[in-house]
């Protein structure tokens, strides 16, 4: 059974990472992903699966939404240039959103990982 209330925090410790390694630069997305999967996979427990797989649905969530805020933000710039603008730009938007979303994908695989080893030594 999935645990949300694990993959929740994991995602918002992800998120929040990421808006810092933005910032920082020995941070890094990479890192903010493996300690968010990491998070979710120790707070839910359940040994190598129950932490991989809640560390996926942390590392994929953050995924989806990103894609989708960026998709939903290109296509309101895009109501500048009107009906054509807006038409470009969601399409662009789309593009952009699904690239994204594949791309997170490959750092959900990492979270997966840090949430298997968080749920192995989760006692749990």
């Amino acid at each position: 059974m999935t645990n949300w209330r694990a993959v929740v925090i994991g995602f918002l410790v992800l998120t929040v990472l990421s808006i810092f390694g933005i910032a920082v630069p020995g941070l890094g997305q990479l890192t903010a992903g493996l300690i968010g999967g990491f998070v979710a996979g120790y707070l839910a427990g359940g040994g190598l699966t129950g932490g991989a797989w809640h560390g996926l649905l942390a590392g994929s969530l953050g995924g989806i939404v990103a894609g989708l805020l960026l998709w939903i933000g290109l296509t309101i710039v895009g109501t500048a240039g009107g009906p054509i603008g807006s038409a470009i730009g969601a399409t662009g938007g789309f593009v952009l959103a699904i690239a994204i979303v594949f791309f997170s994908m490959i750092v959900a695989i990492e979270c997966a990982l840090a949430g298997a080893i968080g749920g192995l030594l989760s006692e749990n």
